[in-house]
């Protein structure tokens, strides 16, 4: 028997994960993997929604992918540095849950939270596998695969695509947890979520499948390189 894999995805707020790769943490969930999630800051600058409403969406939506763990840090929203108290946090978590797999988002996004975030996570990388950081608690680990994800638009040359065909009802499942974000209430106001965006995110995984002839994917790119045996293609006998 295969043994299960550790996950560990970082977004900078509650809900990137999941528009980003919500499908690939369900199928690796199914499969038996350990899935965690941890999101840098609570989001407090959003135009909708609150701290506490957005906390308990998080948590149903991480329930809903089937996600073991959900870690949230203190990072300020739109103050994403390594300077922060919380990077410490980071690495510590990297340690503790010495993953097999490290997912965060790619470098090119409308958000600068989220080109933040990506640049932390990659310090954060280096730094956990440095035996003598002390700043951060826990034995030294270097994460053995470490993947971007896109959260607004599309990477540009992607690397390969994961097949969330049989997962894709799942994961708008989970985005609509987020009912502060991406429904319009009477007391909400108008922003680029409340505007078709969970139907923008379909459209994007649809096509994404499109070019992996499959029905829905979500696409990667490796941050560091890919060790194979050999070349992919191989059928079972």
């Amino acid at each position: 028997m295969t043994a299960a894999l550790t996950l560990l995805a970082f977004g900078a707020h509650p809900d990137d994960i999941e528009i980003g790769m919500g499908g690939t943490a369900a199928l690796h969930a199914q499969k038996g993997d350990k899935v965690a999630f941890c999101s840098l800051t609570r989001a407090e600058l959003s135009s909708n929604g609150d701290i506490k409403t957005r906390q308990k969406e998080a948590a149903h939506a991480a329930e809903t992918l089937g996600a073991q763990a959900r870690y949230q840090l203190n990072f300020p929203d739109r103050n994403l540095t390594k300077e922060s108290p919380e990077y410490a946090e980071i690495v510590t978590l990297i340690r503790y849950l010495r993953p097999d797999i490290v997912f965060f988002p790619w470098h090119e996004d409308r958000h600068p939270d989220h080109i933040k975030c990506g640049a932390i996570i990659k310090e954060a990388l280096f730094d956990a596998g440095i035996r003598r950081y002390t700043e951060a608690g826990g034995d030294a680990w270097r994460v053995p695969y470490s993947y971007q994800y896109s959260i607004n638009g599309m990477i540009s040359g992607a690397a390969f695509y994961i097949d969330i065909s049989s997962v894709q009802s799942l994961k708008e499942e989970s985005l609509l947890c987020y009912e502060s974000q991406f429904i319009l209430a009477e007391e909400s106001v108008h922003t680029p979520l409340t505007s078709m965006y969970i139907e923008s995110v379909r459209a994007r995984d649809l096509l994404m499948g499109k070019q992996a002839s499959v029905s829905y994917a979500e696409a990667f790119t490796p941050y560091s390189p890919v060790l194979l045996n050999e070349l992919p293609g191989r059928k079972n006998e």
